[in-house]
């Protein structure tokens, strides 16, 4: 091969080599070209719903395209991420990862789906305590004196949940794990008829969210003993953290985004970045924070570390419960 066509042939083999990289960054400045899907593996109206009409609209404003909420519940949240799975992996279908598809893991034992190989983390939304509530007539007026009194009325004392195996369920049992007392579990078709139960004096405490409970401890209908995260919250900064007299305990729900895995990387990293830009926006945080919710802004490969983590931490207390799907 002479000189000139040797240079030539190396000049055509280095465009070469750049071509797949100009094509990926191509792609991503070019994405989307045609309506998004954000799916919520759980019924419409309720909070994962709202916060994914909350980033569809900023999306779709930043993006030029709709990012539009479908809904698709059934088996605990699998339902909706079995459809993200079977989509293309081209950025067109993401999925609004929760707490609960990290219990799932351990509450299942037969999934048609890994959520750590099959799932690519995006980037997660928030974070949130939950409230440990009694009744205002209860003698308990601080987690030692409840700790005491269950001790004290062995077999008496019952717990609300918002269902087997949902967050409420597990916060009752990592609190029974940490502490010895033996509580009867009671479980509720949702949040709101377990909160209504604890008002009205039927049971004895209930682990909720602060979205579903904050106001009626604001308004004195139920009291809180503690917030099961390890710090204060200013959405409630008289209530201490349960750490305080459980030590080493913590339980928080969570929500972020997700998409089939092999999405490219470039498209992944674009929506991490316009997720991180609508978490930092003044709004997003007042209402998170008046809804007693923390942004969870992280890169996917942090993302990804936490999920696995909250899957390991969870398998612990499903096994102790001995929980298994209804």
């Amino acid at each position: 091969m002479n000189r000139p066509h040797r240079r030539q042939f190396l000049h055509l083999a280095a465009g070469a080599a750049a071509l797949p990289a100009v094509s990926r960054f191509a792609r991503a400045q070019a994405y989307p070209t045609r309506p998004v899907r954000i799916v919520v593996a759980f019924p419409p109206g309720g909070a994962n719903d709202i916060h994914a009409r909350l980033l569809g609209q900023w999306l779709h404003e930043r993006l030029g395209q709709p990012f539009l909420v479908e809904s698709r519940p059934g088996s605990g949240g699998n339902l909706g991420v079995e459809a993200v799975v079977r989509s293309p992996a081209d950025g067109y279908t993401l999925l609004i990862l929760t707490v609960a598809h990290a219990v799932n893991k351990s509450v299942y034992e037969k999934l048609s789906y890994d959520l750590l190989r099959d799932i690519a983390p995006v980037g997660g939304l928030y974070r949130a305590q939950y409230l440990m509530m009694v009744n205002p007539r209860s003698p308990a007026k601080t987690v030692p004196e409840f700790i005491a009194y269950v001790k004290a009325n062995p077999g008496k004392v019952n717990f609300g949940s918002n269902g087997v195996g949902a967050t409420g369920h597990l916060a009752g049992e990592q609190f029974k794990m940490m502490t010895g007392v033996s509580m009867l579990h009671v479980p509720y078709r949702g949040e709101a008829p377990a909160l209504t139960d604890l008002v009205a004096g039927q049971v004895h405490v209930v682990f909720a969210s602060m979205t579903g409970s904050l106001e009626l401890v604001r308004g004195g209908q139920l009291r809180a003993l503690a917030v099961t995260s390890t710090g204060r919250t200013p959405a409630v900064p008289d209530v201490p953290p349960l750490a305080e007299f459980v030590p080493g305990y913590e339980l928080l729900t969570w929500s972020g985004v997700g998409a089939p895995r092999n999405t490219p990387v470039e498209i992944v990293d674009r929506l991490n970045k316009e997720i991180a830009a609508f978490l930092a926006t003044p709004a997003t945080q007042a209402k998170y924070a008046d809804l007693g919710l923390t942004v969870h802004s992280v890169s996917p490969a942090e993302y990804a570390t936490f999920i696995a983590e909250d899957i390991e931490k969870w398998a612990k207390i499903v096994k102790f419960a001995g929980i298994k799907p209804i």
